[in-house]
This record gives C-alpha cells, sequence and structure tokens, in this order.
C-alpha cells in the first residue's frame, strides 16, 4: 500500500536569498512517496536540483541562503536532503584541499551530470592504500546513493594519516544495497561499496593526509546536518496539522498546545542552524568556538525532532503507525537519520569550549 500524499505543502517561511521554489518543494514533497516505495528512481529528484542550479554551491558564498535551503527540502524529502547534504559537504572538501584542475574538471563533470557524495564510514575490512599494485582495498558501509552518486570522496587509511580520495562509483557490481534494513531512509538507497582492486591511476587524492580532520570544516560542519534534522522537524509537525485539519481535530486545545509547544522551538533550532552556520565565516572566532555552535545547533536540533515525533505520535494515534500514514513515512526516515554517531562526545566537546573559561559562556556573540 503507498504511502498517502502531503494534504498541504509544508512550509519554511521564504526569504529573499532562497534559492528554492515551492514549486521545486511541492515537486520534492510528491515523488518522496513513490522514492520510499522504490516506485520511483531518487535520482530524478536530484535532476530536479540540478535544474534550479543547486549542485555548483558549497555553501560558503551565502551560508544563510544554504541552510535555509537545506531547511526547506528537508522539510518535504528528508532522503533528498540527505544525499545533497552529501553532494555540497564534497563539493566544500574539494574546493577547501583540491588543486585547480581538480576544481575545473569537477566542475565541467557537475554540468554533465555528476553527482557527488561523501563516505566515511567502513566495513568489517577499512579502506586502506598501498595494497599489490598501488590498489585500494576495503569497502565503505552506509554508503548513501548508490547508483545515484557518481563519484565518492571516501577516507583511506585512518587516523592523522586519514586520507581523502575522489573516486567514480558507478560500477553497481561493487555495490550491495540490500544490506540496507534500517526502518526509514530507503529512498537514499544506502549500502556497501567494495573498493578493492580499485587502481591507483583511478584515484585522485584531494589534500594532504589529515587535512579531512581539520576545523571548523569537519565537526564544525555538523551544522547542515542541524539544518535538514529540524527543516524535517517542522514539516512533520506541518504534515500532522495538515492531517488533524482534515479530521476535523485540529481544534482540540491539547492538540494545539502539543504541536505548538515543539514548532515554536523548531523555530529557535532553524535560527541557531542559521547562526550555526554564519559563524563558519567568522574570522573573529577560533575554530573550537565555531565548532561548538555548530555542535550545539545539531544536538538543539536532534532534541526538538525526537519531540516533535512523540508530538505527531500522540496527537494522530494510532493511524500514524499504519502503512499509508504519511507523517508515519516522516517520522520513520527522521528517526533513522537522527542517530548519528558521538552524540555525548560532541556534548562533552561542545561544554568544554563554553563552560570551562571565564566569558566562553557567551560563544559566538564574543
Amino acid at each position: 500500500m503507498k504511502i498517502s500524499p502531503p494534504l498541504s505543502p509544508t512550509l519554511v517561511p521564504t526569504k529573499s536569498n532562497d534559492r528554492i521554489s515551492d514549486e521545486l518543494l511541492e515537486s520534492l514533497s510528491t515523488a518522496a512517496v513513490d522514492e520510499e516505495a522504490s516506485a520511483r528512481p531518487v535520482h530524478r529528484s536530484i535532476d530536479l536540483l540540478r535544474g534550479a542550479g543547486m549542485l555548483s554551491d558549497d555553501g560558503t558564498k551565502d551560508a544563510e541562503a544554504a541552510a535555509r535551503a537545506l531547511m526547506r527540502v528537508g522539510s518535504v524529502n528528508l532522503s533528498v536532503g540527505r544525499l545533497w547534504e552529501g553532494h555540497v559537504n564534497a563539493l566544500l572538501l574539494i574546493n577547501l584541499y583540491g588543486t585547480s584542475e581538480v576544481k575545473t574538471a569537477l566542475q565541467e563533470q557537475i554540468s554533465n551530470g555528476a553527482f557527488l557524495g561523501v563516505w566515511g564510514a567502513d566495513g568489517t575490512v577499512p579502506v586502506t592504500s598501498g595494497a599489490a599494485e598501488g590498489r585500494l582495498m576495503g569497502a565503505k558501509n552506509f554508503a548513501s546513493g548508490l547508483g545515484t552518486v557518481s563519484h565518492a570522496i571516501i577516507t583511506v587509511n585512518s587516523g592523522p594519516e586519514v586520507r581523502l580520495a575522489l573516486v567514480n562509483v558507478s560500477d553497481m557490481k561493487r555495490a550491495d544495497p540490500t544490506v540496507w534494513n534500517m526502518r526509514g531512509m530507503k529512498a537514499t538507497a544506502s549500502g556497501t561499496y567494495d573498493f578493492t582492486g580499485v587502481k591507483g591511476d583511478d584515484v585522485t587524492w584531494i589534500g594532504n593526509p589529515g587535512d579531512y580532520l581539520q576545523e571548523p570544516h569537519f565537526v564544525g560542519g555538523v551544522w547542515r546536518i542541524a539544518a535538514l534534522q529540524v527543516g524535517a522537524a517542522v514539516g512533520l509537525l506541518d504534515r500532522a496539522a495538515a492531517q488533524l485539519r482534515a479530521m476535523g481535530r485540529m481544534q482540540a486545545e491539547p492538540q494545539k498546545t502539543r504541536l505548538m509547544s515543539v514548532l515554536m522551538r523548531a523555530w529557535a533550532g532553524m535560527s541557531f542552524v542559521e547562526r550555526a552556520a554564519l559563524a563558519t565565516l567568522r574570522t573573529d572566532l577560533t575554530s573550537e568556538q565555531i565548532v561548538a555552535t555548530s555542535i550545539s545547533a545539531r544536538l538543539m536540533t536532534e532534541e526538538v525532532a525526537l519531540d516533535a515525533i512523540r508530538a505527531v505520535e500522540q496527537s494522530i494515534g494510532l493511524q500514524h503507525f499504519g502503512s499509508n500514514s504519511g507523517t508515519g513515512q516522516m517520522a520513520g526516515d527522521l528517526s533513522v537519520y537522527l542517530r548519528q554517531a558521538a552524540r555525548d562526545a560532541f556534548l562533552q566537546r561542545a561544554a568544554d569550549a563554553a563552560l570551562t573559561q571565564d566569558g566562553a559562556i557567551w560563544g559566538v556573540f564574543e
């Protein structure tokens, strides 16, 4: 049974510098239903982003606009947002650490249909270099966009010697999407990709060993994840409110109180994400201040999203858990996406930056 389409368009208020139209959002929202059911390939939605000119920007020209665009896409189609965020991240890494020749060639490839990803999670056998005849060996796990991502930036080796490599990943014989057995984000077509035997001549090295871990571009970039999280939370609340109105249940005071209490925090989270995005461009802040701000936004929007899921479950009731439930599908995707690694370590790192010296508690206001 198909998941029901949205009852109303999701609204993340527009600003003059927004690069994404309501018409595009509506198309992405409608597509999410069939993409989740594997009835429509997700690359068609990526083509919509390409047609809107959204695949050539690494998010640094206008950080606030980038944050809002991620929030708006996440509000209607979290899987597409996840893939697009990976493309933006890959483009940023190449612009930071790639040679001018690589940058020029990549922009031409993107114009001709290339789509990027960042695959960092190692499989049972980590990806390493220096094997026989200069070939790679090992695999990546949780590789999103199999069949849609044409070129992936992967981490090779580990620790301070970790390197970034750009590799063509269009060989689907190396991919295994069947191992993705999560309860959500199915449209991302995630799985494993085996790099064993990839020749050194087919690898484009990006930067030097250790560049990937440099701040504020490593952990300091989690504001993009926060943007998708809070956007998806707002989208879920909007879908729930539309369904409740259609059912004649939105006038109940407890319903309005329950949803509005979370929505207010979501609005605050949206502002926090914009602040974290803008902090990455500030030269008067230390890298650790930028990282702490980005981490804090990521953790706050996670909490808001969890509250949104709970509030919608309570408001919609049993219908939320039906196989054709639009809110159920959105909540399922969001629940999976929220489970990023190292949450507790992130919190401690932010606390160390904000609470261990006089005056630091003001964060980016310093």
